[in-house]
C-alpha cells in the first residue's frame, strides 16, 4: 500500500488504480508508458523534477507524442510533467505525502489532476469559491472544478481551495484528496475535443484531504501556481510549434498532391504563415531556459500570448487551403479547433497579454539602458 494513501485521515481506505477509460487510447496509459521507460525522470535536470525541467527534453517528448499519440493524451501528459509532478516534487520537502506522490507519478504509477479551475466564469484564482472547511474530523473541501485535464482517470486531485475569505494571495491552499472518495464526483466533460484527456467535472462535497495537509504549505497556493504555470506555458509554446510545424507540412504534401503548390497565392499564404511559425519557435528557444530554469513569468507570458495568437493563425490558414477536406473526421478544421487551446489555457492571451504589457517599460529598454 502507498505511503500516502497510509497518511489518509481516520483510517479510510487505500484508492485503487483507475483503470484507464475503454473509449479511447488515454493519457493514463500514455504517462504510464512514459515511466515505465525512464522518460519522465530523463525530463528534469538530475532526474528531480523539483530541480527543473529540460526545455530540449520535453520538446523532443512533445513533438512525438503531437504527431503519434494525439492532442488528448498529450494534454494529459503536459499538465502533469510541467506543473503537477515539478509542484509536488518541491512541496514533498514539507510533507512526506506529497513527496511519496511525486515519486509514484515519476514512475508512471500515478496520475494527478491539477484542479484549479473552479465552477464561476473567468480564470480569475482569486475569486475561486471551492474551500476548506475546518471540521472536528480535520480538513475537509467543498466546491466545483470544471474543466480538469486527467479528472476521469486520475488517482488524486491537487485541489486549489480558498482556506479563509478575501482575495489576498494567502488566503489559498493546495489539497491531496483522492480521486474516488465517496465525496467526489467526476463527470466527464461532453466534448468531441481532446479525446483521451479525461476531462472532466469535478464536485466535492465535503471531501477529506491527506493527512499531511496543505501541500507546499498554508497560504502557497497562489504563490505555488504562479511559480509553476510558468512552464506550463513554456510546455503549450512548444507545442503550439510542433502543431504548426506538423500542420504546415501536412498541408504543403496535399497542396503538391493536388496540384495547387505552384499557385504563387497558396506559396505566398503558406510561406507567410511559416514565417510566423519559425518566429514562435526561435521565441521559445530563447526564453526556454530562462523559463525553465528561474521561472520567468514575464518570459513565459510572451511565449504564451505569441503561442495562442500563433496557433490561431496558422491552424486558420492550413485549414482554408485543405478546403472541404478539411473536414474530414480528424481533419485540419478539428486541428484548428483543438488549437484554440493555446489562447486558453494556462491564462488567456488577454490576460498573458496584460502581463505583458505590465513590463513594457522592462521590455523595451535597451541592455544596460533605460526606456525610451
Amino acid at each position: 500500500m502507498p505511503e500516502a494513501v497510509e497518511l489518509l485521515q481516520r483510517g479510510r481506505p487505500a484508492p485503487t488504480a483507475r483503470p484507464a477509460p475503454a473509449d479511447a487510447a488515454s493519457g493514463r496509459e500514455l504517462w504510464a508508458r512514459l515511466g515505465a521507460a525512464g522518460t519522465l525522470r530523463g525530463l528534469y535536470r538530475e532526474e528531480l523534477p523539483e530541480h527543473g525541467i529540460v526545455p530540449d527534453r520535453l520538446r523532443d517528448l512533445i513533438v512525438r507524442a503531437e504527431a503519434d499519440e494525439g492532442a488528448g493524451p498529450l494534454l494529459s501528459v503536459c499538465v502533469q510533467a510541467a506543473t503537477v509532478l515539478p509542484l509536488l516534487a518541491e512541496a514533498g520537502r514539507r510533507g512526506p505525502a506529497a513527496a511519496d506522490v511525486a515519486r509514484r507519478m515519476l514512475d508512471g504509477r500515478s496520475v494527478v489532476a491539477l484542479a484549479a479551475t473552479d465552477s464561476g466564469p473567468g480564470s480569475d484564482l482569486a475569486l475561486l469559491a471551492t474551500h476548506a472547511e475546518e471540521t472536528a474530523a480535520g480538513t475537509v473541501l467543498h466546491g466545483t472544478k470544471r474543466w480538469i485535464t486527467n479528472a476521469v482517470h486520475a488517482d488524486l486531485l491537487l485541489v486549489l481551495a480558498r482556506r479563509r475569505p478575501g482575495p489576498h494571495f494567502t488566503n489559498f491552499a493546495w489539497y491531496l484528496v483522492p480521486a474516488d472518495d465517496p465525496h467526489v464526483r467526476v463527470e466527464a466533460a461532453p466534448s468531441p475535443y481532446f479525446t483521451g484527456s479525461g476531462t472532466g467535472h469535478v464536485h466535492l462535497d465535503g471531501v477529506p484531504v491527506l493527512a499531511d495537509g496543505p501541500v507546499g504549505g498554508a497560504g502557497r497556493g497562489l504563490a505555488l501556481f504562479a511559480r509553476h504555470i510558468a512552464v506550463e506555458r513554456l510546455a503549450g509554446g512548444l507545442w503550439a510549434v510542433a502543431a504548426c510545424r506538423r500542420a504546415l507540412a501536412d498541408t504543403r504534401k496535399r497542396l503538391a498532391e493536388r496540384g495547387l503548390w505552384e499557385q504563387p497565392a497558396i506559396r505566398q499564404r503558406l510561406a507567410a504563415a511559416l514565417v510566423r511559425t519559425r518566429q514562435l519557435e526561435v521565441l521559445v528557444e530563447t526564453l526556454g531556459p530562462a523559463v525553465a530554469a528561474e521561472h520567468d513569468h514575464t518570459g513565459a507570458a510572451l511565449v504564451k500570448a505569441a503561442a495562442g495568437e500563433t496557433a490561431d493563425h496558422v491552424l486558420d490558414v492550413c485549414a482554408h487551403l485543405c478546403g472541404a477536406d478539411g473536414f474530414a473526421a480528424a481533419g485540419m478544421q478539428h486541428r484548428r479547433a483543438e488549437a484554440a487551446l493555446f489562447g486558453i489555457a494556462g491564462g488567456s492571451t488577454e490576460t498573458v497579454l496584460a502581463a505583458v504589457a505590465q513590463q513594457a517599460e522592462a521590455l523595451l529598454s535597451p541592455p544596460g539602458g533605460t526606456a525610451p
